[in-house]
């Protein structure tokens, strides 16, 4: 099964990315396929290159690196970062940045759209 994922919660405020990315490893190793992620509203901050957790507390950036490595598209809604200020010099080399056209695709190509 082809799954597209849209995540609308900030990655420190909530358990949304995490669930997004347990899922997304779940599903892998089960044989499916993870067509991408969209990350939209605060979701956008997963994208910021210049995150730097504190010392024991969990990695976003390298959670996204290993999914892009893994093969996922990983996609930074344009508008939510801008508003965020995020721009194409401070996102991730793990993610690109993108517009709504990029969710209505994976929609389009999913067999399931998840949002979290």
């Amino acid at each position: 099964m082809k799954f597209g994922i849209l995540l609308k919660e900030s990655p420190y405020n909530y358990q949304a990315f995490d669930s997004v990315y347990n899922f997304a490893n779940a599903a892998l190793e089960m044989g499916h396929e993870i067509i991408g992620i969209f990350f939209y509203d605060d979701a956008v901050y997963v994208g910021n290159k210049y995150l730097e957790p504190p010392q024991g507390e969990r990695n976003i950036k390298s959670y996204i690196h290993a999914l892009k490595s893994k093969g996922v598209r990983l996609v930074i809604c344009v508008a939510a970062g801008k508003r965020r200020g995020l721009t194409q010099n401070t996102v991730s080399e793990s993610a690109e940045i993108s517009g709504l056209g990029q969710l209505l695709e994976l929609s389009i190509e999913s067999d399931r759209l998840i949002t979290f």
